[in-house]
């Protein structure tokens, strides 16, 4: 467990830790009044009000259209189901800038929208929240539907057979069951949206800010680290408070529930209102997730391969090299933050799984989902003054970008192989010690083979999110090693078509890798759970 702890008391506690430090201590003393200086200003209290609202009305209409899609995919057998719900899980892996970008081609200038009826949504909040919804929905179909697919039907059925009506069983018999899962969702949706950086930054315009992105603004425009570290202690104690939350909705749902496999509660749908439901959930899933990303696809050849043509010519201004090259970089950077997260994240569950691990030890699986909510711009921006002198001087070293992009992709191994650690018969490993195999040959020959696909699919997640990690990087990033949602942002900050078209080439060179990494997910998933 010393290695895990280390790492995060390295390159996440020292760099967050460095900002806050910075922002806040002047001439040898703290400055805690400067906490309400900050929180009492009227445009700070603005974004935070809209940091919050815009994170519940983002729940509530996720949970609001992604829930009869949970039961559909749950309940309802149909043909390409599984193909279905790997496509419905797409979005989530995709990188921010990339959603961002793929609305801005639906709904912004010269998008679908504006060619077909003249209107335009970018700069608005109904492009966020749509943007949220798309990005979260799978969330809400994976957590809940893989729940609801494992629960029971024989107990709702047998409320109908007393006497209970359709509504009141579902309401007293499932519901319950499924509140924690709802809950836990629910969290999730609202922890990935009060964060919200990439979204908001590209389809927000001047006019919306969240804590993300006002945090990003206050660092890298007005250099004010002052009100940037108070609204990192901000951000951060909302973000505890919800993890908190979080752990214990889990813990419920662990403790509550009898399951069964859930190959058996899936039928053929029956009756007008399940059809019509399944085609209401597939119509809302080809105009919600494929129709943006179509979109994107399309506006990136117009005018044939124009636009990714140009993605060979290094300009000499924002790009030092060509941007396709961006490619080659973020693939680099994606492998070896995936072996350091595989590598740490692999200890730590390891660690977490043994049934003699102590309070402060599992007390330690909370910490690693902080760097899911903490500012990662705060992260990246933390790296460059934390780590810039001896015996940690690695500000100019590459080695910084694949670090911060570890330190996202820790939380999916460890969510990924712990619970099927703590599968693992603690006998067999007891067994082979007594027959003299020494600890490593303990893992090689018991632990590994049981693990070894849960391994390969904590990877392949640990790649794809590295390969969209954009909050940290944007600091850290050199010109003359931009990764491809940092590429992505720039191209889009700078005016005219031609840099407008080979974002969305890029954008759509980003989306197919992420695709194929997830669809090689799918064919390793080692649970029926459906959880992240």
């Amino acid at each position: 467990m010393l290695g895990p702890v280390a790492f995060f008391a390295v390159f996440f506690a020292w760099p967050v830790a460095a900002i806050v430090t910075r922002g806040l201590k002047t001439d040898g003393g703290w400055r805690f009044g400067r906490v309400a200086d900050v929180v009492g200003q009227s445009d700070i209290r603005h974004v935070l009000w809209f940091t919050t609202w815009q994170a519940l009305a983002s729940t509530a209409l996720t949970l609001l259209v992604a829930l009869p899609a949970a039961y559909v995919f749950a309940r309802l057998d149909f043909p390409g189901r599984q193909v279905l719900r790997a496509v419905v899980t797409v979005p989530f892996v995709l990188p921010t800038v990339v959603v961002g970008t793929a609305f801005l081609a639906l709904v912004g200038r010269g998008g679908l929208l504006d060619e077909l009826w003249g209107v335009r949504l970018d700069t608005t909040v109904w492009a966020i929240l749509l943007a949220h919804v798309f990005f979260n929905y799978a969330v809400v179909v994976r957590t809940v539907g893989g729940l609801w697919s494992q629960l029971d039907p024989r107990q709702e059925e047998a409320a109908r057979m007393l006497g209970a009506s359709p509504t009141a069983a579902w309401r007293k018999v499932t519901l319950p069951a499924l509140a924690p899962a709802v809950a836990a969702a629910a969290l999730m949706v609202f922890l990935f949206t009060f964060t919200s950086f990439g979204v908001v930054q590209i389809l927000g315009g001047p006019t919306f800010a969240t804590l993300e992105v006002e945090i990003y603004r206050q660092t890298s425009e007005i250099f004010d680290l002052s009100t940037a570290a108070v609204l990192t202690l901000v951000q951060f104690v909302a973000v505890g408070a919800i993890l908190a939350v979080h752990a214990w909705t889990v813990r419920r749902r662990e403790s509550a529930l009898r399951l069964v496999d859930p190959s058996v509660t899936a039928r053929r749908p029956r009756g007008a209102g399940q059809w019509a439901l399944l085609t209401g959930v597939l119509a809302t899933v080809a105009v919600l997730l494929l129709l943006p990303l179509a979109v994107l696809v399309r506006r990136s050849f117009d005018g044939g391969l124009g636009y990714y043509r140009a993605l060979g010519d290094a300009d000499g201004g924002t790009f030092l090299v060509a941007p396709i090259e961006s490619v080659v970089n973020s693939l680099e950077y994606a492998v070896v933050a995936t072996a350091v997260a595989v590598l740490v994240g692999g200890l730590a569950a390891a660690a977490l799984a043994r049934r003699d691990a102590g309070r402060l030890v599992r007390g330690f699986d909370a910490l690693l989902m902080l760097p899911l909510g903490v500012s990662a711009v705060t992260v990246g921006f933390g790296f460059l003054i934390a780590l810039d002198k001896p015996p940690l001087d690695l500000r100019q070293s590459w080695i910084l970008v694949p670090l911060a992009q570890a330190l996202v992709g820790v939380p999916f191994v460890v969510r990924t192989m712990l619970p099927v650690l703590r599968a693992v018969d603690g006998r067999l490993r007891e067994a082979a010690a007594v027959l003299g195999a020494s600890p490593w040959r303990v893992w090689r020959e018991v632990d590994l083979p049981m693990v070894r696909r849960a391994l390969l699919v904590a990877a392949g997640f640990a790649f794809a999110v590295s390969l969209g990690e954009f909050g940290a990087t944007v600091f850290i990033a050199r010109p003359d090693n931009p990764t491809l949602p940092v590429a992505v942002a720039r191209l889009l900050s700078r005016p005219g078509d031609l840099n407008y078209g080979q974002a969305m080439a890029l954008s759509t060179i980003l989306m197919v890798v992420c695709a194929v990494a997830l669809l090689v997910l799918e064919r390793l998933r080692t649970d029926r759970t459906g959880e992240f």
